[in-house]
């Protein structure tokens, strides 16, 4: 391995039992902590996750942490909303949150318009589906940034069993990132090689960074804000927690092949900002899958072109948001 992921993996990975609530309310003092959870369709998970966020770590809780919790909704139509709710999160649409510039689909466009629905200095995004979530996801991702201004994003790091029926594989979880991700950094973006789940939904970051970077709509966000940040601020401003056992939902073959078309889009858009890449041609936007239906292959295509929001710091309506969401 690299001597500077070495150094960068001894220097930036701790533990979620390395964070204590105590300790950290000390540390905050007037930053502001805002948890965003994107959702779509989670009403067997998100009352439980809002729950534990509103009781163990928001006031009257003696060493809160959290100032808000916001459930930014993509077009539920079950009843996340509804349990979100009587929670005590507050609820956003997407179509809500700068309603002049059209929303689209995708979890990077749900994230990017949640810049505009808090008001936190620092932003948890935990993922909504989680049938795990403990609070010391949340105080392990605040470590790093409240205690070392040279930290501006904090990715989760753990175990991702995958359940077959009513088997449990302890560590089959993270087929994308093993197939896709993990093979991309090692080869473009080698100063990353050390971050264990570089495609995690529960990261946190400093506001002041997130404002500058640009959001891939769809599920290549991740990606492309890890790869992102290391250009903008390098290694050192990146850090990881050992969170332990991750478990959610599970996305078939087809929804993984979507996602690591995406990934692999916003992998080779960078490559070609950094001018280590020269696309020929356009990319085509087209991902074809196949599926055996009455004994014969029936090809499904899918539009996956890639679409990125600008950074917010350079939309003028994100501006008025703010001033108003601060009054």
């Amino acid at each position: 391995m690299r001597p500077d992921v070495e150094r960068w993996l001894s220097r930036r990975t701790s533990a979620a039992s390395d964070w204590s609530a105590e300790a950290l309310h000390a540390a905050k003092g007037a930053t502001r902590v805002s948890v965003v959870l994107p959702a779509l369709d989670e009403e067997d998970t998100i009352g439980a996750i809002v729950t534990t966020i509103r009781t163990e770590l928001m006031a009257p809780a003696p060493y809160a942490l959290v100032d808000e919790v916001v459930v930014m909704d993509s077009g539920c139509t079950d009843r996340t909303v509804e349990r979100a709710l009587a929670a005590g999160a507050e609820v956003v649409h997407r179509d809500a949150v700068l309603s002049r510039l059209g929303a689209g689909p995708g979890k990077g466009e749900v994230l990017w318009r949640s810049l505009g629905a808090t008001g936190g200095d620092l932003i948890v995004f935990v993922d909504a589906d989680l049938r795990s979530f403990r609070p010391d996801y949340v105080i392990g991702l605040l470590g790093p940034l409240l205690t070392d201004p040279g930290v501006a994003l904090v990715k989760a790091a753990y175990d991702r069993p995958l359940r077959d029926g009513s088997s449990v594989l302890p560590a089959g979880g993270g087929r994308v990132t093993e197939l896709v991700a993990r093979p991309l950094l090692n080869l473009h973006w080698p100063e990353l090689a050390g971050v264990v789940q570089p495609l995690a939904g529960e990261y946190a970051a400093r506001r002041s960074l997130l404002e500058t970077l640009s959001f891939p709509t769809g599920y290549g966000v991740e990606l492309a804000l890890l790869v992102d940040t290391l250009n903008a601020a390098g290694l050192d401003a990146i850090a990881q927690v050992d969170l332990g056992v991750r478990e959610h939902r599970h996305h078939d073959d087809a929804r993984l092949g979507l996602m690591a078309s995406e990934i692999w889009q916003v992998a080779l858009r960078r490559l070609e900002r950094e001018d280590r890449v020269r696309l020929r041609a356009p990319l085509n936007p087209t991902l074809a899958q196949f599926a055996r239906v009455d004994g014969a292959l029936v090809v499904r295509t899918h539009d996956v072109e890639l679409v990125e929001r600008p950074p917010m710091l350079g939309v003028p309506e994100y501006a008025a948001v703010r001033a108003e969401r601060a009054s």
